[in-house]
Parts: structure tokens; sequence; C-alpha cells
């Protein structure tokens, strides 16, 4: 091969490891130009079977056909230029033309037909398998809708042996549980599936095609978080790969059908020439497909009218991107019709279009752009059509009486059907309307004050003073709205209607609910004193400690009346605070735990959610975090039925962060993923929600799905915000996802991630995590092959850990450079033994220095002990060639027994190390082992590497190698 036809080989390979598209073909048509004008046969079919892979891997696979009958007529005129692998590769891609055919609408189906059988006839006469032709015919028979040619050629597929013309079996294994999915058995299919999700068979395009078949599948069979996390997964691994339309448009269905609209529509944003790239019609129709389905879903949601990324000719609305997509599939599906002479394609394009969703919502722990739903509220159960308005009184009554989060709504509903008929209600209705109008949340406090003073004079013009003092009492309280306490006059009411329910509890004129409610008002207003009173609460603490403990005193007799429990129980959740706020966290534990038991012993609940949510927040403080679970989940538990969006964010949040504490990630990360829908939903909690994700994010890594939560940490890092969210939430997020990009074998991604947050650390008063993110930057950018910029990040690094006098740390980044500078070379040697050797010298210092004891001494002696490891294997790797038996004192010998020095000052510092450092002095004894038996000394080489057996036979690395050196050293 001349010198040219090289490079143009090698301009090939190099082309291959490009990014799939356009600009990759491009590239490959201008080299085979090159390789036309060059007259070498071999270098030419080298060059039509790249153009194959490029056109097959791509939007423009119709291009692949003109190559490929060259390279047939070349095989028929020459073929002694087929070398095996030539040859291979030229039947390989038979399966890729005669299958491929069928996504081109304008090639007939007699056409693919014939290519089919003169695939079938080539393979016979060079002896492959059917295998692979019987896997080409179940694609077309399943293309045109024939299913039972389908089932006798996959029966034929999977008898025939597998041989190297086979697909792949991870591919294989795609096509086997597709076609078990669309005859219904979706078990089936994911059990097939199984070796390529876990990850035992993978190839070029496996699990990602996988991935996507699996989604709906596991949606079917009610898997929501197993498809949930194959889509987290899989689009991240399809995103940048043009070829995968096909795949994009199975996570574009997902979306659609789960509830996912705003998500599936980010997607289509991100290729908006998947509209346009017309080479490979059957993945055009799958786009199209799920183009349709997704914005006919929104506009049936009334979003018809929002802007979308459409074909990028025009701007588009949803409603008219959806028109235009089901037009165009429809013509496009069509067009394989009359080909096939069947309705096959247009069927599955209809019914793919048409679909239901199979969740109304899937969270998903990404950002969500639709619209808010409604909030996870139990509506009032509604009143029975025509009910009268007596009904709809003792209903509502029912629902007061214990104190149902339903009886407002029952109450307006009253009044709402006495006005239609023109009923005139009695004072008391007409009280219990107006007491109820004052609880709802959108009427403000002078209007509620007004509303509960109206009451009260309904309640004594019909001789109920009882009702009517409690009625006063609230509207005291209500009067308070400005944050700055009670007034003289509502404290004074107050006061005044605890003396005069006294006096009629005790004369039987009022009940002891009515009591209750007083003395619980007037606790109320004492406790609005505290929050007023922050400087100084002393004073206004103890006023409402006496207000509360009065009413858990006087009213303990009358708990059988759920009313007046679940007031006692409000009492002492005041009493709990008034005991953390003064630091008595296990007397507040105690009181929290004697409220929440108290509303449920009442019959009510669903007002436990808070006294639960602070039992477990003093329980956590109390280092007692399995209890603080324990409360976090009953107060969830209680207020799933009643608790808006906000507040059941929160809860999630609180559930998350005792469950991570206890090291249980999974359903951690369940409540936090739950906790980002709920903030979601709430609509506009951006702090709240960016947190969860950010938790959620963690808590996926710390499991080891590194693909999802990369790709949750990835959508939440826009996000977060210095001002909302903190520089440390930000910096987190960033090393969680260096992290993640490191597990996938990113390294250079993952540097970048790290530096960025380094820089924001850079100006924080510890300078702890800037130097640990510089360092991480600097070992990423290193397994990256990036030289000098590893040696940036560590000499950075180690400039922090200096300043932070971590002697350790700062000799860990002096021998990483020193490696560097060998690799780079730019230096040479020379610089890498300086680097060493200052290595070395600021161990030394350190240890002088004395001051370092127990852990911190041992960190130091074994950095100094390795130091000498490497600073011999180093020195061993600058040598050229080995030292000559007979040469005792030439250079190359010198360098030998001064690497052996080394070596065996490091077993002696690993020796004085004790058993922690045993290890890595069997590792510095079988260096010393690699350098003795290159000096001639055999025996000392056996001796060490028979010592290294005897104490490490369990230590399969060491004793490897140790069986190598023997092996070695007698060879």
């Amino acid at each position: 091969m001349t010198s040219g036809s090289h490079a143009l080989w090698q301009a090939l390979r190099e082309n291959y490891a490009e990014p799939e598209g356009p600009a990759r073909n491009a590239r490959a048509e201008r080299i085979f130009a090159e390789i036309e004008q060059s007259g070498e046969t071999g270098l030419l079919i080298d060059g039509l079977n790249h153009l194959m892979q490029v056109y097959n891997y791509s939007s423009e696979t119709d291009k692949m056909f003109v190559p490929f009958a060259r390279l047939l007529r070349l095989w028929e005129e020459r073929p002694g230029e087929f070398d095996s692998r030539r040859a291979h590769s030229l039947f390989w891609m038979f399966k890729w033309v005669s299958s491929g055919m069928i996504d081109q609408p304008h090639i007939p189906l007699a056409s693919i037909e014939r290519w089919q059988d003169e695939m079938a006839r080539r393979y016979r006469l060079a002896g492959h398998s059917e295998r692979a032709v019987r896997q080409g015919e179940l694609r077309i028979a399943r293309h045109i809708g024939d299913m039972e040619r389908a089932a006798r050629a996959y029966a034929a597929w999977q008898a025939a042996e597998r041989d190297d013309k086979s697909d792949c079996r991870a591919c294989e294994l795609h096509t086997q549980g597709a076609w078990l999915a669309r005859r219904g058995d979706d078990a089936g299919a994911l059990e097939s599936w199984r070796p390529v999700l876990t990850g035992e068979l993978t190839c070029a395009h496996e699990p990602h095609e996988v991935l996507a078949a699996s989604l709906l599948p596991l949606l079917r069979l009610g898997r929501a978080g197993d498809a949930r996390a194959h889509h987290l997964r899989g689009y991240r691994l399809v995103r940048p790969m043009e070829s995968m339309r096909g795949a994009v448009a199975r996570h574009v269905e997902f979306c659609a059908l789960t509830g996912n609209e705003a998500r599936g529509l980010e997607i289509l944003a991100e290729r908006p020439a998947y509209f346009t790239d017309t080479g490979e019609p059957g993945s055009l129709l799958d786009h199209l497909a799920v183009t349709a389905l997704l914005t006919g879903r929104l506009t049936a949601l009334g979003h018809g009218e929002h802007a979308v990324t459409g074909p990028p000719d025009r701007s588009w609305t949803v409603r008219e991107l959806a028109g235009h997509a089901r037009a165009e599939a429809l013509a496009l599906a069509g067009r394989f019709d009359l080909r096939n002479g069947t309705t096959a394609v247009s069927d599955r394009i209809r019914e793919r279009m048409d679909r239901a969703p199979l969740l109304e919502r899937l969270p998903l722990g990404l950002s969500a752009g639709r619209p808010a739903t409604a909030a996870a509220v139990t509506p009032a159960p509604a009143p029975p059509a025509g009910a009268a308005v007596g009904e709809l009184i003792a209903a509502a009554r029912e629902l007061s009486e214990a104190q149902r989060p339903g009886a407002l709504a029952a109450w307006a509903a009253v009044s709402a059907a006495a006005g239609r008929e023109g009923t005139d209600l009695d004072p008391l209705v007409r009280a219990e309307i107006a007491e109820h109008r004052a609880m709802e949340q959108r009427v403000d406090s002078a209007e509620a004050a007004r509303l509960f003073d109206t009451a009260a004079g309904l309640h004594e013009s019909a001789g109920d003073p009882g009702r009517a003092l409690a009625a006063r009492a609230r509207a005291a309280y209500a009067r308070i709205d400005d944050g700055s306490g009670p007034g003289v006059e509502e404290a004074a009411a107050a006061d005044s209607a605890r003396s005069e329910i006294l006096v009629l509890l005790a004369e039987g004129r009022a009940r002891p609910r009515e009591a209750a409610r007083v003395l619980l008002s007037r606790c109320r207003i004492r406790q609005a004193g505290v929050v007023a009173a922050a400087g100084e609460p002393e004073a206004a603490m103890a006023a409402l400690e006496e207000a509360a403990a009065e009413l858990t005193a006087r009213m303990e007799p009358h708990l059988a009346d759920g009313a007046v429990g679940a007031a006692v129980a409000e009492a002492l959740g005041l009493l709990g605070n008034i005991s953390a706020f003064r630091g008595r966290d296990g007397e507040a534990a105690e009181l929290y735990a004697r409220a929440a038991a108290g509303y449920e012993a009442a019959g009510r609940p669903w007002f436990s959610v808070e006294v639960h949510s602070q039992l477990a927040a003093v329980r956590g403080r109390l280092g007692d975090p399995a209890a603080a679970v324990r409360a976090a989940r009953a107060a969830l538990e209680h207020a799933r039925a009643h608790t808006g969006a906000g507040g059941l964010c929160g809860l999630h949040l609180q559930l998350m962060e005792y469950l991570a504490e206890t090291g249980e990630h999974a359903e951690a990360a369940e409540h936090a993923l739950q906790a980002s829908h709920w903030a979601d939903e709430a609509g506009g909690n951006t702090a709240h929600g960016g947190y969860a994700r950010h938790r959620l994010g963690g808590l996926l890594l710390a499991q080891g799905r590194a693909d999802e939560a990369a790709t949750v940490l990835e959508t939440v890092l826009p996000e977060l915000t210095a001002d909302e969210h903190g520089e440390g939430m930000i910096v987190q997020t960033l090393w969680w996802l260096g992290d993640c990009l490191t597990a996938l074998d990113s390294p250079r991604t993952a540097a970048e991630h790290w530096l960025r947050a380094a820089d924001i650390a850079r100006g924080w008063p510890d300078q702890r995590d800037h130097a640990m993110l510089a360092n991480l930057a600097g070992e990423a950018l290193y397994r990256a092959e990036l030289n000098p910029e590893a040696e940036s990040a560590f000499r950075r690094a180690g400039e922090l850990w200096r300043g932070l006098g971590d002697g350790p740390a700062l000799v860990r980044t002096l021998r990483v450079r020193a490696w560097l500078a060998l690799r780079e070379g730019r230096e040479g040697p020379a610089a890498a033994r300086e680097l060493m050797r200052a290595a070395e010298e600021e161990a030394e210092r350190a240890l002088r220095a004395g001051a370092p004891s127990g852990e911190a001494l041992g960190r130091l002696r074994a950095e100094l002990a390795d130091t000498h490891r490497q600073t011999g294997e180093l020195i061993a790797n600058t040598v050229e060639g080995r030292p000559d038996p007979g040469d005792t004192d030439g250079p190359v010998r010198a360098a030998y027994d001064e690497a052996l020095a080394y070596t065996e000052r490091a077993v002696a510092g690993f020796t004085a190390l004790g058993p922690a450092g045993a290890r890595d002095r069997a590792r510095a004894e079988l260096l010393a082992g690699w350098l003795a038996a290159d000096l001639a000394d055999p025996a000392g080489a056996e001796a060490r590497a028979r010592g290294v057996l005897a104490g490490f036979a369990s230590d399969e690395a060491l004793r490897t190698e140790a069986e190598a050196l023997l092996r070695y050293a007698r060879g």
C-alpha cells in the first residue's frame, strides 16, 4: 500500500469514529472521490464498504443501494480482491439492503422479494446459514401484515443455526422480543430482552433500541417505575445518534401516553430536521405518527394554540402541527400500502396516532412545562342531583360535626341551593353558613371577623349563648392579620370569652365543644403574640403555655367528643412547639406524639399531619432517624387525601431526607420523585422542585443508576440559581454529575463539570471543596489523556492542598504530575524525576514537622513509601533496554540499581506500617522482584514472588502477578 493509499485508508477509519449524520456522510463521499482516483481495487472496496456503513447509520439510508450494487459487481468481476474481511462485509451488508428496501415505498414489493431470494441463493452457495435470510423474511412479512408468513419465518429463523452472518445476539433478541410484543406477549418480550437490558449483551445500538421498545410493554404490565427508568436511560443513549429516529419516536410516544407531553415537545424540538430527513421513509413515518399522537393529545387538553417546533419552514401551533403530522403520516402510509397491496401500514399508523393514555401522569423527576393540574385535595362529596335544601343541610351538618375537610364546600352548596330556590333559612342555619364562609381561604381577615360576628348574633337570636361565645372568640382571632400580634382589644375579648364560657359550661348552658373552641381561640391569639414577639418571646410564650395547659386540663374529661379531642390535641401541639423552641426536644417529642394520638383518637387524623411532621423533625434532631421516618410516613399518609400539592411536596421531601439518612436510597428516591411532581403541580415552587430533582439525581447515583441520575441532574442544572438555591446546591449537582459521567466513561465531560464547580467554590472560605474538585478534574483529564489540561488541574489542586496543610494530598498530586510529564514527553524523564523528588521532599518535610499523629501520621508514612515505590517504577520505565548480565557499572545497570534501591525503601516503609501496609508492601515486593530478575538475581525474584503467594493466595491480582514473576524468573 502506498503512502497515499494508507492516508486514505486512515481517513476512512477516522471518519467512521465521527458522530452519525450528514457531515460524516459528506466526508465519506469526499474521501471516496479521492479513492476512485487511486485506481486501487482493494481500497475502492473499502471505500464502498465505508459508504454503506455511514449511509446505513444515518437518515440517508436510501443512498446505500448504489454502492452496494457496485460492490456486488466487483465481487463478480474481481473476487480475488475480496479477502475474508471484505467478503464478510459484503454478505453482512446484504441484510441491510434486502430488508432496508422495505422502508423505501418507491421500491416495488416484487423487487424486494427478488432481492430476498437473491440473498437466500447467495448465502446458500457460500455455505452460510439461512438464519439471517429468514430474519429478513420475517421483517417483510410483518411489514405487509402477512402474520401467517411472519410466524413461519419466525419459526424458521429460530430453528436455523447461528453463524457469523447472523445479527449479534443483542440485536437478535431485540427482534425476537419485538415479535412477541407484536403478538401481545409483553411478558415474553421483556424476558427475551432481559440479557440486553441488564447489560449482559450489548452492541453499538443496543441496549438503545431495546430500552425504547420496552417502554410500552412495561407500562401495559403495570411496571411504570421500570418504564420511567428505561426512558431516562434510553433517551440519553439515542439522543446524539441521528440514525435512531425510530427509537426517539418511541420515547415521544411514551411521553404522550404518560402525561409528559411537555417532555415530548422538548424531544421533538431537539431535532427539527427529523421532519425533513426523507432518506429513510420508514422511520419518518414513525416520527410523524407519534408527533400526531402527542400534539393531538395536547390539543385535546386545551393547548392547541401553544407555539411548538415543527418542520423548519414556518412557525407552528400545536393544533396546526397535529393536523400536518396526521395528514403527512396517512399520506406516507398510503404510499406503503399502495406498494404492498394491503392496508396494514395505514391500519397500524391510525392505531398508533389514536392511542389513549396509559397513565394520567407518570412523574419522571424532570422539569414539567405543562400547566399545573388539579392539586391532590379530595373534593367534597357531590350532593345528590336535585337534593332538597333540607337534605343538603343534613349532609353539611354531618361533615361539620366531624370537622371533615369537605364541610366548607357542603355549606356553600346549602347557601347556593337556598338562593336558587328562594328558601327562607332559620337563624341557626344562616349562622352555620356564615361561620363556614369565614373559614374559606379566599376570605380576608376583616371579612372573616365580620362573618363570625354575624354568626354570633344569629346564635344569640336562636338562643344558643355557647355557640355565640365561640363565634365571638373566633372573630377576635380573625382580626389579627398583620403579624403585629393581638392588640389589647383581642386579648381582652379572648379572656372575657373564657370567663363567660366557663360559667355557661358549669351551668349546663354550653357544650364542652363550645368551651374547647373558646379556649382554643384564646390559645391561638396568644400564639400570635409569641410570633409577634420574636425578639423577646418568653413572656408571650409563658402566656401561651398557661392557656394551652388550661385547655388540656379542663377539657380532658370531655375527650369523648371528637371536637374537644381535636382541640386538646392542638393545644398539646402548641405545648410541643414551646418545648422545641426551648431546646427540650425529648419533651417536645412526647407532646407531639400525644397530640398525634389525640387527633387520631378523636377521629380526625387529617389534623395530625403537622404534629407528625414536627415529631419527625425532633426525632431527627434526637438522632433517631428510624423514628423520624415513622413519623414522617404517618404525616404523609394522613395528608394524601386532604392536602394540596405544595404541602404534599414538603412532606415527601421530609420523608425523603430521613429515608436517605437511614440508607433507604431506593425509597428515598421515590419520594424525591413524588416531591418533584407535586412541586410542579403546585406551580411556581421552583425552589422545592429544583431541590427535589437535585436530591433525586444524587439518590439515583447512590444506587449505581448513573445513567438515570445523569439525565435528571443535567435537566435540573439550568433550573438552579445561586439566589434561589445557593451555590452549594449547584456545586453538589455538578459534583454528582461528574461522578455520573465518570461511571458512564465520559471523563472529559466529567472534568468540565468538576472544573465549573471548582470555579464556583474558588471564592468559598473553606477551600477543601475547591481542592477536591480540582483534583477530581485532574484525574478525569488524565483518563481522557488530555495531558496539558490534567497538568494544569493537578497543579491547581496541589497549590490548594499546600494551603490547606494536607501533605498526603499534595504528595499525590506531585506524583501524578510526574507521570504526566513522562507521558507528555516534552520535558522528558528529567522533569518526571524532579516532580517525584519534590513529592518525596514534601512527605519528609511534613514528617519532620512532627505535628501529625495517629491516622494522619500513618497516611504520611504510607505516601512516602508509595512515593519511593513509584519513583523506582518511573526510573525503570525511563531506561531503554535491560541491563546486560556482564554490565556492572553501565548507565542501564546504574538506573536499575537505583530503581531497586527506591523499591527496597518502599518495602521497608510499608513494613513499618504493619497490617495496614501489607498489601502495598506486597506490590512493592513484586516490583522489586521484577527488577531483581532483570538484574540477574532470579533467586531473589523467586523468593519475593513466593513470599507474596504465601501471604496473598486469595488476592487474585497479586497472585496472578506473582505467578507471572515466578515464570519470568525461571525463564
